[in-house]
């Protein structure tokens, strides 16, 4: 995929206005997005809510690790870690079928999404915030699901568009 540098997309986010405001900024577009790298807490769950589209629902647990100590140069000291655990759902009707089907507990994922803020009411009638990723693109890195996810998109891709098996391969 071809990229923009980051100069190229702030200059397309926000805008000179010219007139009375001489140098002021006004932001046209926003963006929400997340990048997310890690491994899969619990095996995928797919639910549906009072008639709504289906969506998969997955934890994914990040870590970020950094070396504690007086002597970070010399690398020694010790190696300290934090997991961070995100809950992710997959609402796209094909990727959240392969990924409810081929994604397992401790499959290696890249996820890209945006974040989503919402809130709840717990069983015991408390009002809790949940924050949730809403993945719009699953990239399966673990060897084991690779193959098989890849395979199970190429025939579902052969059966929307009508095509004979023989035509992909």
């Amino acid at each position: 995929m071809w990229r923009r540098p980051a100069w190229q997309v702030l200059r397309q986010l926000v805008r000179h206005e010219s007139g009375d405001t001489v140098g002021s900024l006004v932001l046209e577009r926003s963006m929400n997005r997340v990048q997310l790298l890690g491994r899969v807490g619990q095996d995928p769950i797919m639910r549906q809510v009072d008639g709504k589209n289906p969506v998969t629902i997955f934890s994914l647990a990040t870590n970020e690790m950094w070396r504690t100590g007086e002597n970070e140069v010399a690398q020694t000291g010790d190696i300290s870690q934090k997991t961070t655990w995100h809950r992710i759902s997959v609402f796209r009707p094909g990727l959240r079928d392969v990924t409810y089907q081929y994604v397992k507990k401790g499959s290696r994922l890249y996820v890209e999404g945006k974040l989503d803020y919402g809130e709840y009411t717990d069983k015991n009638n408390v009002r809790r915030q949940a924050t949730t990723i809403i993945a719009d693109n699953v990239i399966f890195l673990s060897d084991n699901i690779k193959e098989k996810a890849f395979y199970s998109g190429i025939r579902a891709l052969r059966w929307q568009q009508r095509l004979p098996l023989h035509c992909c391969t």
